[in-house]
């Protein structure tokens, strides 16, 4: 059985499920989240504002989720995590009722980091005909009022995560509501190492085994991918040996890899590139009043004499 070698674990980092702290998302959270709650003075003695939220945006199975939760904990703050289909409901004015219950939560435990999952399906851009328009103007609105109205967060920051960030309604990415739109994408080959010799920390390995092999090899694949090659590679050992089986050899983890696919495709990559330069750009764009836009309204007299 081979030595096993030491894996140097990022601050932040959440060692249970082996997701990485992604180094630019770090950067932001600590001048965004952790500095402001462990150290306002520094934020009021420059008479700035810290950022109040943060839209974590990529790919599934990136450890958008782990990442919040490790920020948290960094900055030894409370933390709450609600799903979108937790606060809307079908009964008039309940999901505003949730929303401002989860808000005035969150401000009596401060300092305190919101998360909220598949925030695209809870704040979809107005108008767009994914629900009720009513519904959905009337719990945009309410987010917007908790975020950006007149009772400030005091240590309260909130992080959405979504998977369509193209969806969420344009009036959340300006500036006094997520503030920062960060990119979660795919680790890189130091990266899936770490996260591979984490999955194996518990697993015995044969001499063999060469995590920077597998991990060169594993290109696109997220920390949820590689988690099922070191599973697969031990259902083959498993296989091969029986209930008497004493460790994983390099040959299983090939026969792994051979059943397993990068969830993320190379299109998908190249799309998300193209949107983190749009985001900001539709942010500011102006918004039509009512649910009017531009072509869905044509002059009478255009259509009668074609001018």
């Amino acid at each position: 059985m081979k030595r096993r070698q030491a894996y140097s674990f990022p601050a932040g980092a959440t060692k249970r499920k082996g997701q990485l702290f992604r180094p630019k998302f770090g950067m932001a959270a600590k001048e965004g989240i952790e500095l402001p709650m462990k150290n306002p003075e520094a934020f009021h003695r420059l008479g700035i504002r810290p950022a109040k939220g943060f839209l974590l945006y990529g790919p599934p199975g990136t450890g958008k989720t782990l990442l919040a939760k490790a920020v948290a904990k960094e900055a030894k703050a409370n933390f709450i995590s609600m799903k979108s289909s937790d606060l809307l409901s079908k009964w008039y004015g309940e999901s505003e009722q949730q929303i401002a219950k989860m808000f005035r939560r969150a401000r009596a435990v401060s300092p305190c980091v919101i998360f909220i999952d598949e925030i695209d399906s809870l704040v979809p851009a107005r108008g767009s005909g994914s629900m009720e328009p009513q519904v959905t103007g009337r719990v945009v609105n309410t987010i917007l009022a908790e975020m950006d109205g007149l009772e400030e967060l005091q240590s309260v920051v909130v992080i959405g995560a979504t998977n369509r960030p193209t969806l969420v309604d344009p009036a959340l990415l300006r500036p006094g509501r997520f503030d920062e739109l960060v990119y979660v994408g795919t680790p890189d080959v130091k990266g899936r190492e770490q996260i591979l010799g984490i999955h194996t920390g518990n697993m015995p390995l044969a001499d063999d085994v060469s995590l920077s092999k597998i991990a060169e090899d594993t290109e696109r694949f997220t920390g949820a991918d590689l988690e099922d090659v070191v599973r697969r590679a031990g259902l083959v050992a498993l296989h091969r040996a029986g209930a008497d089986v004493q460790e994983v050899t390099m040959a299983d983890f090939t026969e792994a890899l051979k059943d397993s696919r990068a969830s993320v495709t190379a299109k998908m990559e190249d799309e998300y590139r193209k949107m983190r330069g749009e985001l900001k750009k539709r942010a500011a764009e102006p918004m039509p009043i009512g649910f009017i836009t531009e072509g869905m309204v044509e002059s009478t007299r255009q259509s009668k004499h074609g001018d």
